[in-house]
């Protein structure tokens, strides 16, 4: 079994795609480890805040088959691709890691380097995997969390609910 990091984004009926999701997922991959949910705004363009967290499971299915089921299930919630980077989306799900995967592979760039860059993902994945080591920096994600400059991007935990119990709360830190 392999552990896999994914994000997931939404900025449109954000509420109902992030917990379409974390069904789908566990239909597809069983049982879900899950950080605080969190709010942001937009970054790079001007639209409806962002839900954001990151899932943790184990796997053994292959990069490739994770990649096409997570693109079909981005697909089934209204995700159009070519558009441009910075927009609305209904449903953005990512690879973060892969076991211990590092480089590119089939153009999916592990472990992803936004992981480092916003807050929207090192926040949750510093709360999910903070023991984990970034294999660039050598530093642990919650290590690099606790350095990260947190007046580039404002965000905060929120609650919410799925499956009828509460997953995230706005005081979670």
């Amino acid at each position: 079994m392999s552990l896999l990091t994914l994000s997931l984004g939404s900025n449109q009926q954000a509420d109902h795609h992030i917990r379409a999701a974390l069904d789908a997922l566990q239909a597809d991959y069983g049982t879900l480890q899950i950080s605080s949910v969190f709010e942001s705004r937009a970054v790079g363009f001007d639209g409806n805040n962002f839900l954001n967290m990151v899932v943790a499971v184990d796997t053994d299915m292959a990069l490739a088959t994770v990649s096409a089921r997570i693109k079909a299930l981005e697909a089934e919630h209204g995700r159009v691709r070519g558009g441009p980077r910075f927009s609305p989306r209904t449903l953005d799900i990512d690879i973060l890691t892969y076991a211990d995967c590092v480089g590119d592979y089939d153009g999916i760039v592990l472990p992803r380097p936004e992981i480092t860059e916003n807050a929207f993902v090192l926040w949750p994945m510093s709360q999910l995997c903070g023991d984990l080591t970034d294999p660039h920096t050598g530093l642990s994600y919650a290590t690099l969390w606790q350095q990260y400059d947190k007046s580039r991007q404002v965000l905060w935990p929120i609650d919410f609910d799925w499956q009828g119990r509460r997953i995230s709360s706005a005081v979670d830190a």
